[in-house]
């Protein structure tokens, strides 16, 4: 299996050095292709997703991001490398999953749900705009029939899926804001409707982004698969992850029909960077991800249950109560595999 890294700025570089390590005891004879991408390989070639490393993503089998730093003014020049790996490479499938780790309103012990975000289009389409001499500034929100309909079968596969691994009634919810964006979201809507209705064993409801979002953050238990678009993916996605520990806890796989990348969600983190004290478990939790889409099932279940155990017990980062650093954490993943 050959693994495409690209560790990228920030904690990025920090947590995907515990995920190599990790990888290589799980999979001895993995082969790893380190690439560079983000705002310090702009800083110092550019551009921030260099051909070589586009070239690199391609002709791996899996690839494993780290972090990316983003101006959050407008630089001449610089794009997103997420984003444009994201589009290039066809990953419309972002998937979000959330084990709950602190006690539910309701009292349930264990539980997990996913959001599944379309990843390609929505406001995130990146064609916006000035007029009237800087006074306005205009974004397209591109929703297409062919995304929804293919991030909705994704989605209700998922659904399937888990109602066989987990022994119960799979449920979909698609979310949107049909009432007000009704051209765009009222196609999404009807194309994620149509496509539910071919998986009859589902049971399948729809809420508004805005009740959505209040019911993610009251009562997750409510949820198995949502589906919805990008923007309200990431947001949702986010407010789930408080239920899972953190942005530190927080993994994702963005998956196409040909290639799949797999991230901790935190982001760069420059607040943290050279002080020890970043979560590896996301960066873990990629790799868990990772080997599971590769259908290498024992290797992710063992990382998974080692990493199980050292939540219980500690060493844990500060983000989740602890006081230890990266690398105590990190060994004592190693030491329980």
């Amino acid at each position: 299996m050959r693994v495409c890294v690209i560790p990228g700025d920030g904690i990025g570089v920090e947590v995907l050095a515990v995920a190599v390590r990790v990888l290589q005891i799980l999979r001895p004879g993995v082969e790893l292709l380190f690439a560079e991408a983000g705002w310090d390989t702009f800083q110092r070639h550019g551009v921030a997703l260099p051909a070589t490393t586009l070239a690199a993503a391609r002709a791996a089998d899996a690839i494993l991001f780290g972090a990316v730093a983003s101006p959050s003014h407008p630089v001449p020049g610089y794009r997103s490398p997420i984003v444009q790996l994201r589009r290039d490479l066809d990953l419309y499938a972002n998937i979000r999953p959330t084990q709950l780790r602190r006690q539910p309103p309701d009292g349930a012990a264990q539980y997990s749900f996913v959001v599944v975000r379309e990843n390609t289009e929505g406001l995130y389409a990146g064609r916006e705009r000035v007029e009237d001499d800087g006074a306005t500034a205009i974004a397209e929100r591109v929703i297409t029939r062919h995304a929804s309909a293919r991030i909705s079968r994704a989605a209700c596969d998922l659904a399937r899926q888990r109602a066989t691994t987990l022994g119960r009634r799979g449920r979909l919810t698609i979310v949107h804001k049909a009432n007000v964006l009704r051209v765009s979201d009222g196609l999404f809507r009807e194309t994620a409707l149509r496509v539910a209705a071919e998986y009859p064993e589902l049971e399948v409801e729809e809420l508004l982004v805005d009740v959505a979002a209040m019911r993610v953050a009251e009562t997750p238990t409510r949820f198995d698969v949502i589906v919805t678009t990008n923007l309200f993916g990431d947001i949702l996605s986010d407010i789930a992850c408080i239920h899972g520990g953190g942005l530190g806890m927080a993994a994702s796989a963005n998956l196409g029909d040909a290639h799949g990348l797999f991230e901790p969600v935190h982001g760069a983190a420059p607040d943290i960077v050279g002080r020890g004290i970043a979560n590896p478990m996301a960066a873990l939790e990629s790799v868990a991800m990772l080997l599971e889409w590769r259908s290498f099932t024992g290797e992710a279940e063992r990382l998974r249950s080692a990493m199980a155990a050292v939540l219980l017990v500690g060493p844990r980062t500060p983000d989740i109560g602890g006081d230890a650093g990266t690398a105590a954490v990190a060994d004592a993943v190693i030491e329980r595999l």
